[in-house]
C-alpha cells in the first residue's frame, strides 16, 4: 500500500528509507547467481560486488569472512557463485546490500549445460546459419584486432600478419579478456572498430585458458553484438579443443591467433607463386593453342590444291579435254550409227519406191483426174490417158482393148 504524501505534507526521509527497508524486507531469504567483479576484506568482514553475468547490473553483497572462506576454496574475483541471502536496506545511509548467508561455487557441469542451453536457444534463432556467414576479403587494408594487453596472441597476429603481408595495418585495441570487464570491454572495441569504414575485417583473439576464463566469450550479448556486425568477423579464442560460443557466431573461426593471421593475410611469397603459376600455365594454354593453330594451318598448307595449285589447274585441264574427245567421240559413234542407219533407210526406201519400179521399164497409166488404171476394163476406147516412165511420161488414146494373150 502506498504512502499518502502532499506537497504540502511531505513524508520525512526517515520514514520514507524505513518504509523501504520494510518492502526490502519482506522479500525473504532468496538465492543469486552472479560473478565476482570485485572482493575485499575488512577486519572480519568481506565486500564482494556481484555483477549479472549477462546484463550490466551489479549488487552489493556483504558476508562474515566465515562464511566466505566456507566455500572452500574461497572465491576469487571473477569466480561464478550462488549466494543465499538476505536483502537488506541500510536506512541510516540509504543503501541496498545482500547479507550472504552462504556461498556456493557454480559447478563447472552446471556451467556446461546453462551454456548448451543458451547455445541451443541462439541456434534456434538462426545465431550461427551459416547464411548470414560473410567471407573474409582477400586482401584487407586494415585489420581490427581486439586482444589482451600485451598479450602472446597480440604478438602472434601481429608478426605472422606482417610477415605474410609486410603492408597490412592493423588496428589494434587492448581489453580485459578475462573477468567481470572483459564483456564490457570487448563490446566496447567491437562497436569502435565496427564503426570505421576502413577496417575490412576484425580478429578476436585470446590464448587458451579454463573454462571460467573464456566465460566471457559465451556471453550472449556479445555473440549477439558479434552477428549484428556490417564487417566480417574472425574468432581466435584459446585453442584448439576451446570452443566458446563466438567461435558459433563468428564468421570464421580460427583454432589460434597464429591460424587467425594465415586466414585473414594472405601470404605475400604464396600469392606470388601462384600468380607465377597461373601465368606459366596460361602461357602453356596460349602456346598450346598457337602450335594446334600452325599444324592445322601447315595440314592445310601441304593439301595437293594449295601445295601446288597449277598441279590441280592440270589435273582439271587433262580431265576437261578427257570429257572433250569423249563427247566427241561419242558424238561421233552417234553420227555413224544415225548415218547407217539412214542408209539403211534410204535403201530400204529406194527398194520400195514407185520410181524403182518404172526405172526396171514399168509405167503408170492415170486416167484424167490423176486415177491409176488397174485394168483395160476401167477405161473406154478413145479415152485420153497419161503414162508416165521413171523420167518422163506422155499423153496416149486408148484404143480396143485386149486379152492377156493380144487377142481383141
Amino acid at each position: 500500500m502506498g504512502m499518502e504524501s502532499t506537497p504540502e505534507s511531505p513524508q520525512p526521509v526517515r520514514v520514507v528509507l524505513q518504509a523501504v527497508g520494510g518492502w526490502v524486507g519482506r522479500l525473504g531469504r532468496i538465492w543469486v547467481e552472479g560473478q565476482i567483479a570485485e572482493l575485499n576484506r575488512r577486519g572480519g568482514m568481506a565486500y564482494i560486488t556481484l555483477r549479472d553475468p549477462v546484463a550490466n547490473v551489479s549488487a552489493r553483497v556483504t558476508c562474515p569472512v566465515r562464511v566466505l572462506e566456507a566455500a572452500a576454496p574461497a572465491p576469487q574475483a571473477g569466480a561464478r557463485v550462488v549466494v543465499h541471502a538476505k536483502p537488506d536496506f541500510y536506512v541510516p545511509r540509504g543503501t541496498f546490500a545482500l547479507q550472504a548467508l552462504e556461498i556456493r561455487h557454480v559447478g563447472l557441469g552446471e556451467l556446461l549445460a546453462r551454456l548448451e542451453q543458451l547455445r541451443r536457444t541462439l541456434a534456434a534463432e538462426g545465431v550461427f546459419s551459416d547464411a548470414r556467414k560473410r567471407r573474409l576479403p582477400f586482401l584487407p587494408g586494415t585489420v581490427g584486432l581486439i586482444c589482451g594487453r600485451d598479450s602472446a596472441a597480440e604478438r602472434d597476429v601481429l608478426e605472422n600478419g606482417r610477415r605474410r603481408w609486410p603492408a597490412v595495418r592493423f588496428e589494434v585495441r587492448e581489453v580485459a579478456v578475462q573477468g567481470d570487464r572483459a564483456v564490457g570491454e570487448v563490446l566496447a572495441a567491437l562497436e569502435e572498430l565496427d564503426a570505421r569504414e576502413e577496417v575490412d575485417v576484425i580478429v578476436i583473439a585470446r590464448g587458451g585458458g579454463s573454462m571460467e576464463d573464456l566465460l566471457p566469450f559465451s556471453d550472449e550479448a556479445l555473440v549477439r553484438a558479434v552477428a549484428a556486425t556490417r564487417t566480417p568477423v574472425v574468432s581466435a579464442i584459446g585453442h584448439e579443443q576451446d570452443v566458446p560460443l563466438l567461435d558459433h557466431v563468428a564468421d570464421v573461426r580460427a583454432s589460434t591467433p597464429t591460424d587467425a593471421a594465415k586466414k585473414v593475410v594472405p601470404d605475400v611469397g604464396e600469392q606470388t607463386r601462384l600468380v607465377r603459376q597461373l601465368r606459366d600455365r596460361a602461357r602453356r594454354v596460349v602456346r598450346g593453342g598457337i602450335a594446334r593453330e600452325e599444324a592445322w594451318l601447315a595440314g592445310m598448307r601441304s593439301r595437293p590444291v594449295l601445295a601446288s595449285p597449277l598441279r590441280e589447274l592440270d589435273r582439271q585441264a587433262e580431265q576437261v579435254l578427257g570429257l572433250r574427245d569423249r563427247g566427241r567421240r561419242a558424238l561421233a559413234t552417234a553420227l555413224d550409227r544415225a548415218g547407217d542407219d539412214l542408209t539403211h533407210t534410204r535403201a530400204r526406201l529406194h527398194a520400195l519406191s514407185p520410181a524403182t519400179t518404172l526405172a526396171r521399164g514399168y509405167a503408170i497409166v492415170q486416167r484424167g483426174d490423176g486415177a491409176v488404171v488397174r485394168s483395160a476394163a476401167e477405161v473406154a476406147a478413145g479415152e485420153e490417158l497419161r503414162v508416165r516412165f521413171a523420167e518422163d511420161g506422155l499423153t496416149v488414146t486408148a484404143g480396143d482393148r485386149t486379152d492377156e494373150q493380144g487377142e481383141r
